[in-house]
C-alpha cells in the first residue's frame, strides 16, 4: 500500500515539475515574442499613441486659429469695403 502512495507521489511531483517547466517556457516565449514585436514595430516608424494624440491636438488648434484668422480677414475686408 505504501508503494502505491509512493508511485502517486512520484507522478504528482512529475506533473508539478512539468507544469513549472511549461510555465517557464511560456514566459520565455512571451518575452521573445514581445521583444520581436517591439523590434518589428520600431523598424516600421509607427507613431505612438501619445505622438498621435499630440499631433491631433496641434491640428485641432491650427484649425481653430485658421477659423479665427479667416473671421478677422473677413471683418477687415468688410471694413475696407465700406
Amino acid at each position: 500500500m505504501a508503494g502505491n502512495n509512493r508511485i502517486f507521489d512520484d507522478i504528482s511531483q512529475l506533473f508539478t515539475n512539468a507544469m513549472g517547466v511549461a510555465q517557464g517556457a511560456k514566459g520565455e516565449a512571451d518575452n521573445a515574442l514581445k521583444g520581436w514585436l517591439d523590434r518589428w514595430l520600431a523598424e516600421r516608424d509607427f507613431v505612438t499613441r501619445e505622438e498621435f494624440d499630440a499631433v491631433r491636438a496641434m491640428a485641432a488648434k491650427a484649425r481653430e486659429e485658421n477659423t479665427a484668422l479667416a473671421a478677422r480677414v473677413a471683418a477687415l475686408e468688410a471694413k475696407l469695403g465700406e
